[in-house]
């Protein structure tokens, strides 16, 4: 037995660690196509079959190349190529057009996932080749220890080759003609493998006159016996006419075996028998190994695509060169994927493309630079499929507007694995014929749960060992795992980079650790040994009642048998018993829900849509300190991925992985979050984990459980909360799924624009009280306002709007409101920069109002005439009694005048300062009350000037007071002014 064959593993069994240091890639000379974007996809998807899957590109003729600090112009196709003057039949010319052109219009087809970056990015704009590394089979079978994650990502390589120079000559001299390049999922070997067969499409693959690009996958289906011809015929119908030329000319031809591991291949006479003769039917299993074994057509070159554990089907002697795909190993490569992906015109939204440019140029600014300060992104981001996933999530994170929003981030996420891992079987020589998801789902899982219930990210060898060989006791499952950790393990783990961690695995990017537990959570992965060997019992026992059913009720007509029935019973008591235990089940998923969304110790943690938003882009601000002790580990999106994955959509793709959730599961999960999930939500939460809480009901995408969930939130408390587009789609969405008013929305300084106003103004007409306070909204927003303050549906009684500058024209979008608005009775303007302009055109429509009772236009540099004017309109309204006046600059003579009014004769009180003659304003506490809440926001040093004329007025009403109460009132008054007015001083306050 051959060294080669005496290797049953790539690595040795029990030492996780030796996977990292067998991390394969690194930095070099590479070459960079500006034509077509990588896009992770099953591998095999788009070969032979007739309807394209996912991610088809195409590449367009006029592309540049970069090699290294050098330009190109690529290889236009040639007027006379060499293989076509030896085509003498003109038909077979045309057909080989025809090919390319069929093939070209295939692999141009986007997926829906890509669509979101706007409709004029297109896949065959730009291309980042992944570095290709030249290796052997005994570096395959045997890593070598010294390579691990550092040098993959810092040191240079010299064993880089181009994908063009795959079929160069060997080291040796010999003429390449067989190439099997492989990598892990998620290097993108099917995305390289398409822009090889776009790029001769396109004439700028000159070696090969005929290139036929074939799907395992698909050829595994297929057992019947088949001739080579039939079978390119039958795929490939423009090739009729070439066909009869294989084998008898000299036309270059390149086969393309993409997913060679989905084949089972046996290379010995004994099981594949010699075939040299193309009409000749054979199975497709035996054409693939004469067509290695260079028995059939041997003047054809062929390259083939799979994951390690499938090289050594293989035998070395029929490869000409071993290629590895490691993925993108240099940063900058990373960078310039970002930058095309989202740069692109359209990529905000066709509303928003031209005012979001700046957006979009510092999301790519800010993600490089977190490239550059953080190598645990960058090895992330060492396998294209996740540069793809951050992409995609950023563009969810900002460039959402849409009511409801067009998808979810657990969609995403399924989406994501859906196109890693869709039609893939972790090893088809296994007579299980388990899916690689639902592997994934039950081994990493656990793992993933684990860490997620102990709080932790980082798992140590000792950990891995725990999850995943603990249990292994067949020959089978030791396979199954073998092949997972060459194949699958780099893709969900990764070495840990942080200085002293370095022995230690986490995930490779961190919220897939949470989307991995709630999945093992979801799926009841989660069982004791008595729930899994009672699960077994039932099923064993269920099959056989059905079969004993038949024999019992035989036996019964013949035999007067009374026991028969009682014992038939007796078999159906087990299944009846332990499926309503399995019912509990759900209410202990239910309850890990509610349990991990209301966490205590979480609530004062941003949202989980900033912290995801903060994993990628990173906190600007100083670094931590490595020797500094990190923060407690958060894990606030676990129960939204949990709820997330119940959703239709979801299930349904994960039902294609291979990874089922039944519907009267996720119906009975539903029905026990009721008891849980909703009844802990009418806590009183803070305003993050308020905002969690709906961005859960959005992920969910149950329409009556938001509904009713919602009917339960009369006040919605939001403050201080970032509201993004994103966020106010799915407040919006939420909200819209009841019609009940709510008494209060407050969204004070929440980063509102008028966008977010618009998005939101189905839930402001809604709202009674609604506080816009501290959100720099401008005369713009203020037209948003008024549009929402004239609709007929508008409830809001109570609208504050202070501390944002409105200046002159917003107070007259805000006069037009009031003169025709039918609800409003309190409205703030305080410290909105009104002027006297502003404040004598509301007073020019206020006599129009018939319904407002207070008006507040405090601190807004009004003078003695905008005062007056505002008063005097004041005392002829109907309803107006109240009117805030206090922080302007108004006269002492103006001052009188206003102290003279009284209620029962004018009608109107005007709150100017503290004091009321003699006395002390009955309204003093409202509006120090008020100076301290807004002091954070306005002008301190004249604040303190007010402050100080007040204690000057207050001090000199008290001596003309002889009565010993009032002047207890009075000193009470002042010490609570000197004490504002010395920490205005001292900067305290």
């Amino acid at each position: 037995m051959s060294w080669a064959m005496q290797c049953q593993s790539y690595l040795p069994w029990g030492s996780w660690t030796q996977l990292r240091r067998s991390l394969s890639g690194s930095r070099g000379t590479r070459s960079v196509y500006l034509c077509a974007a990588s896009l992770p996809g099953a591998a095999g998807s788009y070969f032979l079959r007739k309807v394209p899957r996912t991610s088809d590109i195409s590449l367009p003729r006029g592309c540049v190349r970069y090699q290294g600090g050098s330009q190109e112009h690529s290889v236009q196709p040639s007027s006379s190529r060499h293989g076509l003057s030896q085509l003498r039949n003109v038909a077979s010319s045309d057909a080989i057009k025809k090919h390319q052109k069929s093939l070209s219009a295939w692999f141009s087809h986007q997926p829906n996932e890509e669509r979101q970056f706007g409709p004029s990015f297109s896949l065959d704009a730009v291309h980042v080749d992944p570095v290709i590394r030249e290796s052997s089979l005994e570096e395959i079978l045997k890593p070598s220890p010294d390579l691990t994650i550092q040098n993959q990502l810092q040191q240079p390589c010299s064993q880089v080759i181009g994908l063009q120079n795959l079929f160069d000559v060997d080291a040796c001299g010999r003429q390449v003609k067989n190439v099997v390049l492989y990598g892990t999922v998620g290097t993108g070997k099917s995305t390289l493998i398409k822009k090889m067969v776009v790029d001769w499409c396109h004439g700028r693959l000159p070696r090969f006159e005929l290139v036929i690009p074939f799907s395992c996958e698909d050829l595994s289906h297929s057992h019947a016996p088949i001739s080579l011809r039939r079978l390119i015929t039958k795929k490939y119908q423009h090739l009729r006419d070439v066909v009869p030329m294989l084998g008898a000319s000299n036309l270059k031809v390149l086969f393309i075996l993409n997913g060679l591991e989905r084949l089972n291949l046996d290379f010995r006479l004994a099981g594949t028998e010699l075939c040299c003769d193309p009409n000749e039917p054979v199975p497709p299993s035996a054409i693939v190994v004469n067509l290695l074994r260079k028995y059939l057509l041997p003047e054809a070159s062929i390259i083939v695509t799979t994951r390690p554990s499938a090289v050594r089907r293989i035998p070395g002697k029929y490869v000409g060169r071993y290629a590895e795909i490691c993925g993108f190993s240099d940063t900058n490569l990373q960078k310039l994927y970002f930058q095309m992906r989202l740069s692109q015109p359209g990529c905000s939204g066709e509303n928003s493309a031209g005012s979001s440019s700046g957006e979009q140029e510092n999301l790519v600014e800010m993600l490089s630079r977190n490239l550059e300060r953080h190598d645990q992104i960058a090895a992330a981001c060492f396998l294209p499929s996740y540069c793809w996933l951050v992409c995609t999530t950023l563009h969810f994170l900002y460039f959402t507007r849409t009511v409801p929003p067009s998808q979810t981030l657990t969609g995403i996420y399924t989406s994501f694995l859906r196109l890693n891992f869709s039609g893939e079987v972790l090893d088809s020589t296994d007579p299980t014929n388990i899916s690689m998801m639902k592997y994934v789902a039950k081994m990493v899982g656990k793992l993933a749960y684990e860490g997620v219930m102990s709080r932790k990210t980082c798992f140590s060898e000792d950990d891995l060992q725990q999850c995943f060989e603990v249990e292994m006791k067949t020959e089978s499952e030791l396979n199954l795992l073998e092949v997972f950790r060459s194949d699958v393990f780099r893709f969900f783990l990764t070495p840990c980079v942080q200085p002293g961690k370095e022995h230690t695995f986490v995930f490779t990017i961190p919220a897939m650790q949470e989307y991995l537990a709630a999945l093992y959570v979801v799926l009841g992965e989660k069982k004791t040994l008595a729930q899994r060997v009672g699960k077994e019992l039932s099923e064993v026992i269920g099959k056989v009642s059905e079969d004993v059913a038949v024999v019992l009720n035989i036996i019964s007509k013949v035999l007067p048998l009374r026991f028969l029935p009682v014992l038939f019973n007796l078999l159906k008591i087990f299944p009846r018993y332990f499926s309503r235990l399995s019912g509990k089940d759900r209410d202990a998923i239910a309850h890990t829900m509610a349990e991990e969304l209301f966490k205590e110790e979480d609530y004062y943690n941003d949202d989980v849509l900033d912290q995801i938003n903060s994993s990628i882009l990173g906190v600007e601000g100083p670094m931590r300190h490595p020797d500094e002790a990190p923060d407690d580990e958060v894990f606030e999106l676990f129960p939204i991925f949990m709820g997330g994955i119940l959703s239709r959509r979801n299930r349904a793709i994960l039902e294609q992985l291979g990874c089922s959730i039944k519907n009267l599961a996720a119906f009975e999960i539903a029905k026990a979050m009721k008891k849980t999930v909703i009844r802990n939500s009418r806590k009183g939460l803070p305003p993050s984990e308020l905002m969690d809480y709906l961005f859960f009901l959005h992920e969910f995408q149950n329409e009556r459980f938001t509904a009713e969930a919602i009917r339960s939130l009369r006040t919605v408390n939001l403050s201080s909360v970032k509201m993004t587009p994103l966020k106010c789609s799915v407040l919006a969405s939420v909200m819209g799924t009841t019609c009940h008013e709510v008494e209060e929305l407050n969204l004070t300084s929440c980063n509102l624009d008028t966008s977010s106003l618009r998005i939101l103004f189905p839930v402001l007409l809604r709202c009674k009280v609604l506080h816009l306070q501290l959100n720099s909204l401008g005369s713009d927003a203020c037209k948003e306002i008024r549009d929402l303050l004239l609709h007929d549906k508008c409830v809001v009684s109570n609208l504050r709007l202070a501390n944002n500058p409105l200046g002159k024209q917003g107070a007259q979008y805000l006069a037009e409101a009031l003169a025709g608005n039918r609800s409003l009775t309190h409205l703030s303007l305080l410290h909105t920069a009104l002027g006297d302009q502003g404040a004598e055109v509301i007073a020019q429509h206020l006599a129009k109002n018939q319904h407002l009772q207070e008006l507040n236009l405090g601190y807004n540099s009004l003078t003695d005439t905008a005062a007056l004017c505002v008063v005097e309109v004041a005392k002829k309204h109907a309803t107006l009694d109240k009117v805030h006046l206090y922080f302007n600059d108004i006269s002492e003579d103006g001052k009188q005048v206003l102290h003279s009014l009284r209620m029962d004769r004018d009608g109107v009180r005007a709150l100017v300062f503290l004091t009321a003659g003699t006395d002390v304003s009955d309204y003093w506490s409202n509006i120090l009350n008020v100076v301290q809440r807004n002091l954070p926001f306005w002008d301190r040093e004249r604040v303190q000037q007010h402050l100080a004329l007040i204690l000057q007025d207050l001090e000199s009403s008290r001596r003309q007071t002889a009565n010993p109460w009032r002047k207890a009132k009075f000193l009470r008054v002042e010490s609570e002014v000197r004490k504002m007015l010395g920490k205005l001083q001292h900067g305290t306050l």
